[in-house]
């Protein structure tokens, strides 16, 4: 990569003696990761460029395209309405008839 100032070192021209020394001294390794960072953020930067950029808006909520919570809302409390009819058309439990325990 002709752009990062320090390239990896090639250990293809390094004696034997001097490729051992560099790997064990701990710099290798740092170096390594910090181009394999460098190339991870130039390849990340470079895909973000040529992304197609996202043309459809977006709003929250429902858009405004329904009642939305208003209809919810009264849809619920008809169901409340519902269930407490209900509730005043059961028959009264304290009567020993329905005592399954007796």
């Amino acid at each position: 990569m002709s752009n990062i100032r320090t390239d990896q070192v090639d250990l293809r021209r390094l004696s034997d003696q001097d490729k051992s020394d560099f790997q064990r001294g701990g710099g290798y390794g740092e170096q390594v990761a910090a181009l394999k960072r460098a190339r991870a953020y130039q390849g990340n930067m470079a895909y973000n460029a040529k992304r197609q950029e996202k043309t459809t808006t977006q709003t929250p909520g429902t858009g405004g395209m329904s009642a939305g919570i208003g209809m919810q809302q009264e849809r619920y409390r008809e169901i409340g309405q519902e269930n407490e009819a209900a509730k005043g058309n059961r028959p009264d439990l304290d009567d020993a008839m329905y005592d399954i325990y007796s």
